[in-house]
């Protein structure tokens, strides 16, 4: 049987508007740097780097100055397998949206599903496929950067964090069938072997881990939540139509961070001005300001926000109103049914039945 590609589950992704790799893929790395006894400074200062980007996961970096990075670290710290035990550590909580939406899928399978089809807005010039080969899926990764040539360190980091989405259900005794990497065999291939507890292939065409069916079909996810996954999935969506991330922190604007703060935050409660403004490094004099220049107050934004988020769930019929009211950060149904009819004039329930248009 010829292998094929494992459709996306998550259809409502957006069309990746991201020109680099979200720093999400960089958290914690300063301090891994540091502790293998490397140079801040100089590692992020030859690869081009600004540290303060770290510190705002939704940010992009450009990929080619991120694989450097990595690159560098492992040059300056004298660690050759620094990817490798970088990846090891690296948690999917740590990855933000990316790894939030494969841990709050329904299974283990529908994760690896979900994690694929939403890693091109994480990530662009990169292959990023799940090939469904009868016994086992074959996780694909491959950066195609015509600029890039040296992605060793990234190649090795970025299996093992696939590696742990896996680990995180089955434990940290699972392993793959086989995995395989591009790059020549390195002097520590031992190492690989030993964190992977597989066989492992050097100087292939591809990136890939091997990963028998068995081991991920009906395997439930402990921390699944379709609510949340519903409200990554609209964070997703909302980031790629607002074209946030676009290379540099420059061409974040202020607009953009706090919209996606408050996305990520609203199904927590009533968004704080205090709380974003603390978030985003800001006074809540400061954001304010910042915000009138953009003609909006944060008032109206937060409106903003909840309704775009409002009717692009009411067409899920599966979610009811109110899960959708506390989704978008309501205390009670009733106060988001009021504040729906101030929007358009009819309730959710009505808007949902189609009873506006008659």
């Amino acid at each position: 049987m010829l292998p094929t590609l494992v459709p996306a589950a998550a259809s409502n992704m957006p069309a990746a508007s991201n020109r680099g790799v979200l720093s999400a893929a960089a958290n914690g790395l300063d301090g891994f740097i540091l502790q293998h006894g490397g140079d801040l400074d100089r590692v992020f200062g030859r690869s081009g780097i600004d540290p303060e980007q770290l510190l705002h996961p939704t940010l992009s970096l450009p990929l080619t100055n991120y694989c450097k990075v990595l690159e560098e670290a492992a040059s300056q710290t004298g660690c050759d397998n620094f990817g490798l035990r970088y990846g090891q550590q690296f948690r999917p909580q740590a990855l933000g949206l990316l790894g939030y939406i494969g841990l709050c899928s329904a299974t283990l399978e529908d994760a690896l599903i979900n994690f694929s089809a939403a890693f091109p807005f994480h990530q662009h010039s990169t292959l990023i496929e799940l090939v469904d080969q009868g016994e086992c899926y074959r996780f694909d990764y491959q950066v195609r950067h015509g600029a890039i040539n040296e992605r060793r360190q990234d190649a090795e980091l970025t299996m093992g964090m696939a590696l742990n989405l896996v680990r995180h259900v089955l434990g940290p005794d699972w392993a793959p069938r086989q995995v395989a990497f591009e790059h020549a065999q390195p002097q520590g291939w031992h190492e690989h072997r030993d964190v992977f507890r597989a066989d492992v292939c050097f100087g292939q065409g591809c990136n890939s881990l091997l990963i028998p069916k068995g081991d991920v079909v009906g395997k439930a996810m402990p921390g699944s939540d379709p609510i949340l996954l519903m409200l990554i999935k609209d964070a997703i969506r909302q980031l790629g139509e607002n074209g946030s991330s676009t290379g540099n922190r420059h061409e974040a604007t202020l607009l953009d961070r706090a919209r996606q703060t408050i996305v990520a935050t609203l199904h927590l409660g009533e968004p704080a001005l205090e709380d974003i403004a603390q978030t985003l490094g800001l006074s809540e004099w400061t954001l304010q300001r910042k915000l009138r220049e953009y003609g909006i107050s944060f008032t109206q934004l937060v409106d903003q926000i909840r309704q775009d988020s409002a009717l692009s769930h009411l067409k899920q019929q599966d979610l009811s109103i109110t899960q959708l009211a506390s989704l978008l950060g309501y205390s009670e149904t009733s106060a988001f049914s009021r504040a729906f009819k101030r929007w358009f004039g009819v309730s959710p329930k009505q808007w949902r039945g189609g009873d506006w248009r008659r």
